[in-house]
């Protein structure tokens, strides 16, 4: 799991507020609050932490968003006072588990899409925590690592959106999201789901889009981030993108099936009927007629 690093307080999450117009304080209250409640006990220092931090938010938070988190903290018994006392007393949400547990996770993929590099380590460091779906980590064959080198250093992003998608169990849409982010963080989540050796991600992260590339700095952190995230971290993220879509990756057909192969097509007896009707004429034999050989 990522640690946290001590330069970018938890406070930088604020940021996210109206951030391209949107605000966003109502899904980020709701979020931390499920990261919150997942562990049994907090130091003062976490808790100073998420109470400064959900006190700054509650204000702009809706009522649904509102009786959601209060009724999150009711469920845990160390649920800071202040908090609850600033969310008064409204009524739980009348939302099934299931339902409940869908939104938090569709939560969670538009905060991490729309968080800054910095809140991205911040949320892959508490995700081991989060309630929600969760997938082992994946192992890529050396065919499908070999092929996403190739596509990356071709800086084919539209061939290698494809084969993540395919080894990920993923939408095309979300598979090119993440190869198109600007910073890059999602595409470090799912090349070390795939264990991806560190030398070929960053060979990718060098060539598959140049403005990341060109910045050292950027190249660096995302080595750096490469290194510290864990592989069931990693999995987890890629356990909610897929449930944030509907999908999971096919049970048949392992992360390395060649697609390519699969739309071939086989020599069926359609194909040899067709084949065969290209001259309507009946055949003749090359054999010489026995009488007319006799003469």
């Amino acid at each position: 799991m990522v640690k946290s690093s001590a330069d970018s307080p938890i406070d930088s999450l604020v940021d996210l507020a109206c951030r391209d117009g949107v605000d966003i304080r109502p899904t980020l209250l709701r979020v931390i609050t499920d990261l919150y409640v997942q562990v049994p006990a907090h130091t003062s220092e976490e808790e100073t932490q998420y109470v400064e931090l959900a006190l700054g938010l509650i204000a702009a938070a809706d009522e649904p968003t509102r009786a959601a988190v209060t009724a999150r903290l009711r469920d845990y018994p160390a649920a800071p006072i202040a908090v609850l006392r600033k969310l008064g007393a409204a009524p739980p949400p009348a939302e099934t588990p299931a339902v409940r547990k869908s939104a938090e996770s569709n939560d969670l993929v538009d905060l991490f899409f729309a968080a800054s590099p910095e809140e991205r380590r911040l949320i892959l460091a508490n995700l081991d925590l989060a309630e929600g779906p969760r997938g082992a980590p994946l192992r890529a064959a050396a065919d499908t690592i070999a092929r996403l080198e190739s596509a990356g250093l071709k800086r084919n992003a539209g061939e290698f959106a494809r084969i993540l998608e395919q080894a990920l169990g993923i939408s095309r849409a979300l598979a090119e999201r993440i190869v198109r982010d600007p910073t890059g963080e999602p595409l470090v989540v799912a090349a070390k789901s795939l264990g991806m050796p560190a030398p070929v991600f960053q060979r990718i992260i060098l060539m598959l889009d140049p403005a990341i590339g060109q910045s050292i700095e950027r190249v660096y952190g995302l080595a750096h981030l490469f290194e510290e995230l864990s592989p069931q971290a990693a999995a987890r993220m890629v356990a909610i993108w897929q449930a944030e879509q509907g999908r999971t990756r096919p049970a048949h057909e392992p992360v390395y099936w060649d697609d390519e192969r699969r739309g071939a097509s086989p020599r069926s007896p359609h194909r040899r009927e067709n084949s065969a009707q290209r001259d309507p004429r009946p055949r003749r034999s090359t054999r010489p007629d026995r009488n007319e050989s006799r003469g």
